[in-house]
């Protein structure tokens, strides 16, 4: 068959047109939804079970543990919260402040799911998968306090100098009878380089550095008016199921879901 395009007057067959870029666009959908960026669709990892070591590397502003708040049961998945991250006014904190003043057990419960949760995130070289680049890792309270320990601790120093830092060692599972995931981290005594001469030496480090993940655009951050309209589409949801589910309430424990919010979020 013959198909004309504007002054096209050749044959032109609908196969022959160029197909619609899949990839590109899993690309564009990812980063709108903070999963990685066009350039690394690894950006975000996690230990895996069993032993793993990283280095982590310090940013341009030297504080490589970076806070976020975020809000994991309400829509489909989490986002950051505007007032804890930016001063903005959050409609779900203030719509969990007001359930935590109403001072039931039940209702302080729904605002306790509601209410904003702390992550931390760190930019990690991986050991044996350096030529993935520099990651992001993203973890809890425990592990911040205990990677705070580390750096403080004179006997190590600046863990993250190139020339003289220390791996970490990251154990990670669960322990006979734990309920969750345990992370236990340890600095690898021997001071050593960022890049030996295996992965690049002084001309792949630079690469790296210079590619440094961008802290300040990691998730897509939304307006107020965007988290008030995510609220009252939850809370519509929760009325047409006559209350089945309220406010996120499943049968998995809060600490559970918010774990599994938060792999989700990071495309686990």
């Amino acid at each position: 068959h013959t198909r004309y395009i504007g002054d096209w007057s050749s044959d032109v067959c609908s196969s022959d047109l160029m197909a619609l870029n899949l990839e590109a666009m899993k690309a564009k959908l990812n980063k709108l939804n903070g999963k990685g960026d066009s350039g690394n669709r690894n950006l975000f990892w996690r230990p895996e079970e069993g032993e793993n070591n990283i280095r982590v590397v310090s940013t341009p502003d030297g504080d490589p543990f970076k806070e976020r708040y975020f809000h994991y049961n309400v829509g489909t998945s989490g986002f950051l919260c505007p007032k804890k991250n930016f001063g903005d006014n959050c409609p779900v904190c203030d719509f969990a402040n007001q359930l935590w003043n109403e001072g039931s057990e039940e209702s302080k419960k729904q605002a306790k799911d509601l209410f904003a949760k702390q992550r931390f995130f760190s930019p990690v070289l991986v050991r044996g998968e350096e030529a993935e680049g520099i990651r992001v890792w993203g973890y809890g309270k425990m592990a911040y306090e205990k990677l705070l320990t580390i750096v403080l601790d004179p006997d190590y120093g600046d863990i993250t100098d190139v020339e003289t830092g220390n791996d970490l060692k990251i154990m990670y599972g669960k322990l006979p009878g734990a309920s969750f995931p345990r992370t236990d981290i340890r600095p690898r005594p021997r001071k050593s380089v960022l890049c030996d001469d295996a992965v690049g030496g002084d001309d792949r480090c630079a690469e790296l550095l210079e590619a440094m993940p961008d802290f300040e655009n990691l998730f897509e951050r939304k307006s107020t008016e965007e988290v008030k309209s995510i609220l009252d589409q939850h809370l519509n949801q929760i009325d047409n199921s006559s209350g089945i589910e309220k406010y996120g309430e499943s049968k998995n424990t809060q600490a559970d879901a918010v774990e599994n919010a938060f792999n989700e979020l990071l495309g686990g």
